[in-house]
């Protein structure tokens, strides 16, 4: 594959895309990639202030640019069923749906509005039941693309089926793997439902390499500072600028996955340098974890029951 970049976006206009996590870092970026290629962009964020604002940004960078912005918490799965609702109420077909929106969490264990562990309810569990709450505006979509953000640490990740909360032995990363790992198993997993059923959607999951976000500062947010979360804080402010790459250049990969006519249904993205640190976006290695396919329909099976939400595909 030839270096891929944003001036290799096809014209996206009558198009519509839908970005959570969308106020900051790489959903800020891919919005504003999207906007500038002629797609109407649903900024949402949890952070209404800073969502309205890159909304406003958006809009003068193109004549026709059309931006706005949608509060929601997916921490709270009564508040993301109501925001899907509203928008199939309105009728309108979602032809992009990425899934970028998560947490860097701290040592100390949080849950959600429902009692879930946060990173998992926010990363995992509210991206599956928006995605199902979305399925007819994605149905309605000529060539639908659902773009789930993974990472490459997934493949430290492990699903432990005995303490899927973490309630036992909680660590602040063993979290973030096991979500990012739930991320790229989602993704995996509706693929093959899709393909079963001919549901005409394209189901793909990106990592964006390291990539220089907000992500390790809005942990401050999240709760008290033990001395553990200012090491690892310090790490991400200092450290993550030699290492890392912009947002804007990590964001390549789900812009790939989002538009590229190359781009495969149910392929895993991420940049193509070393390590899969840096670079264009190029087909991501899936580590052993994320090709157990049977922990994905199991997971899928699960997340169904903790969500209360069903894809009828």
């Amino acid at each position: 594959m030839r270096d891929w970049g944003e001036n290799d976006i096809p014209d996206l206009t009558g198009k519509r895309a839908l970005i959570t996590g969308a106020a900051s870092g790489i959903g800020y970026e891919a919005a504003r990639a999207l906007a500038e290629h002629g797609a109407e962009v649903i900024v949402v964020d949890r952070n209404e202030e800073l969502g309205r604002a890159v909304a406003e940004r958006i809009r003068p960078l193109r004549s026709d640019a059309h931006a706005s912005f949608r509060m929601l918490d997916l921490g709270r799965l009564e508040s993301v069923k109501d925001f899907a609702a509203a928008l199939v109420a309105e009728g309108r077909p979602i032809d992009i749906l990425i899934n970028n929106a998560g947490i860097q969490p701290i040592s100390q264990r949080r849950t959600s509005a429902d009692g879930f562990e946060l990173t998992f309810a926010i990363g995992h569990l509210g991206h599956f039941a928006l995605t199902g709450g979305l399925l007819p505006l994605l149905r309605a979509a000529p060539a639908p693309r659902v773009v789930t953000v993974s990472s490459m640490v997934h493949g430290r990740g492990h699903i432990d089926w005995d303490d899927l909360q973490i309630e036992r032995g909680y660590r602040s990363q063993r979290a973030y793997n096991q979500t990012k790992l739930a991320n790229l198993l989602f993704a995996r997993e509706f693929q093959r439902r899709i393909d079963a059923s001919n549901a005409g959607i394209s189901s793909m999951a990106v990592h964006p390499g390291v990539a220089q976000t907000s992500i390790g500062a809005n942990r401050s947010q999240l709760g008290k500072f033990r001395m553990g979360d200012h090491i690892v804080s310090s790490i991400l402010s200092v450290v993550m600028p030699y290492l890392g790459q912009p947002a804007s250049a990590g964001a390549l990969p789900t812009l790939f996955a989002a538009t590229a006519p190359e781009a495969e249904a149910g392929g895993f993205y991420g940049p193509n340098g070393v390590g899969e640190m840096k670079g264009p976006p190029a087909p991501a290695t899936i580590k052993r974890p994320g090709q157990d396919m049977d922990a994905a329909r199991r997971l899928w099976d699960v997340t169904e029951q903790m969500t209360g939400v069903s894809f009828p595909l």
